[in-house]
């Protein structure tokens, strides 16, 4: 897909570099800076085939060079009251200045053309309370907040004691 000075395409292993660049902006972006650990190596092993993990990037035309300006990286999730598949959007990043030019959208309708390819029942994503710009977005692409659950999480040191008692894998 092409928008103006900009196109899409399906991430490859060779983008990790790329995307782990998007990332720790992303990071910075939402207040958060030291949090992104992730390396391209990890982004390289995650978008091999078979992971159930895909991610589509933004390029622009730099000194006659394609460079990677923005992501979409998603994951394949299962709804028990669909007996669907769906996609999580984990996140979806836009250099600040390649924003307002179309590439956002152009995520969208390509994730959605995914899902309708895939027969997915569902595209779902967070979004930060404070980050007010996104909400107008995505209001507009016709999404809606669940304000109805809350996100909990085991992490750290707390999934550590909870699989500590978990039998060895074989």
């Amino acid at each position: 897909m092409t928008t103006p000075g900009a196109s899409l395409r399906p991430a490859t292993p060779e983008d990790g570099a790329a995307i782990a660049g998007l990332v720790r902006e992303l990071a910075e972006y939402e207040r958060e800076p030291d949090a992104a650990k992730a390396t391209a190596e990890d982004f390289a092993r995650a978008l091999q085939p078979g992971t159930g993990i895909g991610c589509v990037v933004a390029e622009v035309d730099v000194d006659g060079r394609p460079e990677v300006v923005g992501m979409a990286l998603w994951y394949t999730t299962f709804s028990t009251w669909l007996g669907r598949q769906g996609m999580w959007l984990e996140d979806l990043y836009v250099r600040p200045e390649h924003r307002r030019g179309g590439i956002g959208s152009a995520f969208f309708a390509e994730l959605g053309r995914i899902c309708a390819e895939r027969g997915f029942g569902r595209l779902e994503f967070w979004v930060l309370d404070w980050n007010t710009p996104a909400h107008a977005f995505y209001r507009a692409l016709g999404a809606r907040p669940e304000d109805d659950w809350t996100v909990w999480r085991l992490d750290g040191e707390q999934l550590v004691t909870l699989g500590g008692d978990a039998p060895p894998r074989s």
